[in-house]
């Protein structure tokens, strides 16, 4: 896999998806060098014959510098916290946004030979129809998916002006060992830590009606690696798992992994994310992709992972300015 690559770089290489993107690149013998800002708190070591550039790809000039001569570049670099689009916007487009302007106008005049785009299913917005398939209205209503919507219009742009070989993956719900609970949204690792503290855990919005696509970090990195080898230029991918699961269903599940009963404590204040959200992974799967992780399996070896008293999860789910979180029991 891969073998028209030689010297790969991963931005956000020290995050939750870039260190094991980093790790399955390192498995398949790759030369590897990895970009980050070095800030976050969970950030862990290097691993072995990995070049570490640190580098914000805020700075163009940084930028510049730490993108020459590489040939295949996954971009995972990004604000990846929703609540935190809301709170501090500017941060989140200069990140996600400039920050990909930045790395494609890099990549155009270095002449890499493949670019892979980490983006998001927040670009979807308000689910339309179900499965979603990559021809789904793209109308964002929160400034996290605005700006990784614009990430990838820059991309298309370039790809399209500047013959910037560039493919897109638009990850649903990424779940898996490595996240850091002070910043991770997604409800599984979430859900895990208030539970195994034998606290109430926290379901926003209605249980029944709220859906999610949750993918193991393991498939994702799959996925990507697949459509770096494998995708034509300029096309687009969902990655997830191709199946539905409630809130109410996903407590039955860390139930069932954990072998002992949850309780559940309502916040029915916010129902903005209320709505069924799953992937159509068809045309991911015609290039050979079939997730292997069941939520049942990724869930207990997750909790086996945190142990008996994980850190709880920090910050609130916010979609709105002046929004809080009221429990109801």
């Amino acid at each position: 896999m891969l073998n028209e690559y030689d010297k790969i770089l991963v931005t956000g290489g020290l995050g939750f998806i870039g260190r094991h993107l980093v790790h399955a690149l390192v498995a398949l013998g790759k030369e590897v060098a990895l970009l980050d800002n070095a800030s976050s708190t969970m950030a862990a070591p290097t691993p072995p014959d990995v070049r570490l550039v640190t580098a914000d790809i805020r700075d163009a000039q940084q930028l510049a510098q730490a993108t020459t001569g590489a040939e295949l570049v996954f971009h995972v670099a990004a604000n990846a916290n929703g609540t935190l689009s809301v709170l501090d916007p500017r941060f989140d487009f200069e990140t996600n946004a400039l920050g990909t302007f930045n790395l494609v106008h890099a990549l155009a005049l270095s002449g890499a030979k493949r670019l892979v785009y980490i983006s998001s299913a927040s670009v979807y917005g308000i689910p339309r129809y179900f499965p979603m398939d990559e021809e789904h209205p793209t109308r964002p209503f929160i400034n996290y998916g605005a700006s990784k919507l614009s990430g990838e219009l820059f991309c298309l742009a370039f790809h399209h002006s500047h013959g910037l070989p560039v493919v897109i993956g638009r990850p649903f719900c990424v779940y898996g060992p490595g996240e850091n609970p002070q910043e991770a949204l997604v409800e599984v690792s979430r859900y895990v830590r208030w539970h195994l503290n034998d606290q109430p855990i926290q379901v926003i919005g209605d249980p029944d009606r709220k859906t999610r696509d949750f993918v193991h970090v393991s498939d994702l990195v799959a996925g990507l690696l697949l459509i770096a080898d494998r995708a034509e230029d300029g096309e687009v991918f969902n990655i997830g798992s191709g199946e539905e699961t409630s809130m109410r269903q996903l407590v039955e599940t860390i139930g069932m992994a954990t072998k002992r009963e949850p309780k559940i404590k309502k916040i029915a204040s916010i129902t903005d994310d209320t709505y069924r959200l799953v992937a159509g992974i068809s045309k991911l799967r015609s290039l050979g992709y079939s997730p292997a992780k069941s939520l049942l399996d990724g869930v207990q070896e997750l909790a086996l992972q945190l142990g008996d008293r994980p850190e709880l999860p920090g910050g609130a789910t916010i979609f709105r300015r002046g929004q809080q979180q009221r429990a109801e029991r």
